[in-house]
């Protein structure tokens, strides 16, 4: 069992930044395969970008490519997502969540979710 908690929501305005942080605990963190998704106001939730156990491979939605960085630490137990260049089509639940795979781009394959970090960009 993984235990996901995120952090660093918030307002901020078009352009801006914001870094999110995911700190995980409950079972060996470095063998679990790590995501980033979204769910804004009526639609789907979608994913944003994924790291392997390792960090060496990433993956992001086209959204949100050139803008956003994905990465780990796993002394630490946490995984990060740096978004810069914020856009109001960003604005939504931010969840972290873990595979048991070492690395995935698909949603069903991911196991545990933490409860989701609101984060607005005003225009």
């Amino acid at each position: 069992q993984v235990h996901l908690v995120e952090s660093g929501g918030g307002l901020v305005q078009t352009g801006g930044s914001l870094r999110l942080s995911c700190a995980a605990s409950g079972r060996s963190f470095s063998t679990n395969g790590m995501g980033w998704f979204r769910q804004a106001p009526g639609k789907e939730r979608e994913l944003v970008a994924t790291i392997s156990r390792g960090g060496v491979t990433t993956y992001y939605a086209d959204s949100v490519k050139g803008r956003f960085t994905i990465s780990r630490d796993n002394a630490k137990n946490t995984v990060y997502l740096q978004m810069d260049t914020l856009k109001p089509e960003d604005t939504a639940v931010y969840y972290c969540a873990a595979s048991n795979l070492y690395y995935s781009r698909s949603r069903a394959s991911y196991d545990y979710w933490g409860q989701g970090t609101q984060v607005t960009v005003s225009s």
